[in-house]
């Protein structure tokens, strides 16, 4: 590397999924620009639904992951930033305002209106990944970047707090530290995936991401360039797995092959012709009877499809009652859709996308991860955008309001006696 392409910093970063563990190290240049250095992947352990349920599993996998990431990198990370997709993630855009006189906004206005929002902050007993400015206002306008040198009566901000269940946050915690690393922070996976599959004016515009993980699918909607609801359903692509599995009276990692292989969203006119192998020969070189299948254990491609478009009319069907909830929808008068991005290790299926479409009624695209340098092919698939995003949102590293301190002194007129005891307090604090 040139001397122009130093490394600035290392970023490391584990998504542990439901379906696979993956991980990554990459290098932020002097310049600034975002370099792969590794990436590895191994089937997940100990994970059930987003949830740990076998910690030293887990941890296993997680060592694992890393281990291969940092063998292609040829280096070493002592600390991670880790995804969080199930713990029962909630998202919220709490409103916090002060007075100002209408004079023009200083930062020590900005800083003391983030304060207020950090002393806000009720979780409820839950745990805040995320409490982040998204967007402040100025006498009821909003949409205002930075107020800085604006005059108003009034400033706010829209706060974005991310909430999660504090012991699942904890167990994920534990086995990637098990795993003998330092937690840089855990990044809710909707929000690092947005870093990886969205542009800013689609966040702008308005649009729905959905995430379609091995057990978890998380449904999100962005609007003025934040993330304003989302929504977790229990059900994945894993759920399609097992369906073919049962239906067929195989095993489950020949129904995975299948349905990556053979499997389609959209049947075609010709899928009752076409015949597949359900199973692939033993070692024996049997092949295992397929139910419904012939002598050769071969069944109609058509049957194949049919099992997967069933499964995918539930998981459809409550994804649009996700979006409903969150007045994103097709229908509706005044409605935000925009359009709606596909992610996630699911969102490989073929023709998903134009299915989706047909029963959502807005436009669909499959979501897949920023080209990095140095990123893969393999790990350029939309099962690896969180991944991606994670390395991303690190080095962005956004400001949270709860990291904000009183640099400055608040604002406003104070009165003799306030002024003075204002004084003897510092005094007392550094003398």
């Amino acid at each position: 590397m040139s001397s122009s392409q130093r490394i600035a910093r290392v970023f490391g970063a584990v998504n542990v999924g439901s379906f696979s563990v993956s991980a990554m190290i990459a290098a932020l240049t002097e310049d600034g620009e975002m370099q792969v250095l590794g990436s590895g992947h191994r089937a997940s352990q100990g994970i059930k639904r987003g949830y740990v349920v076998d910690m030293a599993a887990a941890t296993y996998a997680v060592r694992d992951a890393l281990e291969r990431a940092e063998k292609l990198a040829g280096t070493s990370v002592d600390s991670v930033w880790i995804g969080c997709s199930g713990a029962g993630l909630a998202s919220e855009i709490r409103p916090i305002e002060i007075g100002i006189g209408g004079r023009r906004v200083e930062e020590e206005d900005i800083e003391a209106l983030l304060v207020a929002a950090r002393e806000a902050l009720q979780p409820d007993g839950r745990t805040v990944l995320h409490a982040q400015p998204a967007c402040y206002f100025l006498d009821g306008a909003h949409g205002v970047s930075n107020p800085k040198g604006l005059h108003a009566e009034r400033l706010g901000v829209d706060v974005h707090v991310m909430l999660a269940d504090g012991a699942p946050v904890r167990n994920v915690t534990e086995a990637v530290q098990n795993a003998h690393l330092d937690v840089e922070g855990v990044v809710a996976s909707p929000l690092a995936t947005g870093y990886a599959c969205l542009t800013a004016e689609e966040r702008d515009l308005g649009v729905a991401m959905v995430e379609l993980g091995g057990e978890v699918t998380n449904v999100s909607v962005y609007a003025g360039g934040m993330l304003v609801g989302l929504t977790a359903i229990p059900r994945g692509s894993n759920d399609i797995t097992d369906a073919i599995a049962s239906a067929f009276s195989i095993r489950r990692f020949q129904a995975e092959r299948l349905k990556c292989v053979s499997g389609s969203a959209i049947a075609s006119p010709t899928d009752h012709r076409e015949m597949i192998a359900v199973a692939t020969p033993t070692e024996d070189g049997s092949r295992p009877v397929a139910r419904g299948g012939d002598s050769a254990g071969q069944v109609p491609r058509s049957d194949l499809i049919g099992v997967i478009t069933g499964e995918l009319d539930m998981l459809m069907s409550d994804v649009g009652k996700a979006l409903d909830s969150m007045g994103f929808t097709g229908s509706a008068p005044g409605s935000s859709a925009r359009q709606v991005v596909i992610t996630g290790g699911g969102a490989e299926l073929a023709g998903l996308a134009d299915y989706a479409q047909g029963v959502l009624g807005v436009p669909v695209r499959i979501g897949r991860p920023v080209a990095l340098k140095g990123l893969p092919e393999a790990h350029s698939a939309p099962g690896f955008a969180t991944l991606v995003g994670l390395v991303l949102y690190a080095a962005e590293d956004p400001v949270d309001i709860r990291a904000i301190g009183s640099r400055f002194t608040t604002t406003g007129s104070y009165g003799p006696l306030t002024t003075l005891m204002r004084a003897w307090s510092a005094m007392r604090e550094y003398f």
